[in-house]
């Protein structure tokens, strides 16, 4: 089972919350390794890290020097054909696809929480359940369902599959299986900084991987929510979930879908305060003890990059410096990874 479902919407507050040109050593992003699957050469630097401006959380600030060495990273999301080789090639069975016992579940309950409904204890995933009018945007129980059998395989919940979708991104994904399959093919996830890093594609203190540009402005750049949350969709870019990766045009590195599609997990640990505490660093490698005030009981990860339900109407999660955070267990419908590799 997808124990994001244990304290259900709660932890998925913490998801989603409302709210140039390249610089000189940027890479030539046709610069391919076949690793498996594509991967380019990010080019090592120092850069801002962080944000101050009008968009920018708590969390963003402040804005501190980070040092980083050059590493590989997949040029888009970890596909569903990928994801099937792994498990084709191992036999790994997501946490989504595993019932849980009434013990396990109760452990990741508050003290004094009463015993859950056997309902809990099978295997799904929360899925995305949009309505048909507007609704209270601080009530995220309106658009997101625990739905039996929605896993990987089933990303719609049971009576979906992924015929026709093998480039899109895999989802449903723990941070335990995006580390499974990290290691089966020989990389890692990216640190947080890695990941700012990269997304933005070698441009400086710009808010998206193509610069300051608008979204709505000019040539579709990402996939993303068009019209008002969660209830209208006019599918202006295409899509009213997940596209395919590669579907637009990537960032000065090469890399596709750094905003929106699905979110991407980091390897950090997630700590409001963080950033307070890692200025000048050198390859950060994330705080030692994660924190979260919304929700202090329960560790984090970081996730980053948006996904296809973020609007500047909600969720702006798309920016390049924007830190949201889930469980280490949680997998949604919107949510997947990419990979890296250092570079000896």
């Amino acid at each position: 089972m997808n124990k994001i479902s244990i304290t259900l919407f709660a932890l998925l507050l913490g998801a989603c919350q409302q709210n140039g040109k390249p610089t000189a050593g940027a890479v030539d992003p046709l610069h391919h390794i076949d690793s498996p699957g594509h991967m380019v050469i990010i080019p090592g630097g120092t850069f801002t890290m962080g944000a101050d401006d009008k968009e920018a959380r708590a969390d963003e600030q402040p804005r501190h020097t980070v040092t980083i060495d050059s590493f590989q990273m997949d040029e888009h999301e970890v596909t569903n054909a990928e994801f099937a080789a792994f498990t084709a090639s191992t036999g790994y069975v997501t946490l989504a696809e595993k019932p849980v016992t009434k013990e396990e579940l109760m452990q990741q309950l508050p003290p004094g929480s009463p015993e859950p409904d056997s309902s809990m204890l099978l295997p799904g995933s929360l899925v995305f359940t949009p309505p048909d009018h507007a609704v209270p945007l601080d009530d995220v129980s309106q658009w997101w369902s625990f739905v039996q059998g929605a896993n990987w395989r089933h990303p719609d919940g049971p009576g979906s599959d992924l015929k026709g979708k093998s480039q899109y991104p895999v989802v449903h994904i723990s941070w335990l299986d995006a580390q499974a399959y990290a290691k089966w093919a020989g990389k890692r996830l990216p640190t947080e900084a890695e990941w700012e890093y990269a997304a933005r594609g070698g441009l400086k203190d710009q808010p998206f991987p193509w610069g300051n540009e608008a979204l709505t402005t000019g040539k579709i750049k990402a996939n993303t929510w068009n019209g008002h949350f969660p209830y209208q969709n006019t599918k202006t870019d295409g899509f009213s979930g997940a596209a395919p990766v590669k579907s637009f045009a990537p960032n000065g590195y090469g890399l596709y879908d750094m905003s929106g599609n699905v979110w991407e997990w980091c390897e950090d640990l997630y700590n409001n305060t963080y950033y307070a505490q890692s200025a000048d660093a050198h390859n950060p490698q994330g705080p030692e003890t994660g924190y979260d005030p919304d929700d202090p009981s329960s560790p984090k990860r970081v996730i980053r990059g948006g996904s296809y339900m973020c609007t500047d109407e909600y969720c702006s999660g798309y920016r390049v410096t924007a830190r949201m955070k889930t469980t280490a267990e949680s997998g949604l419908q919107n949510l997947g990874f990419r990979c890296v590799k250092s570079i000896k």
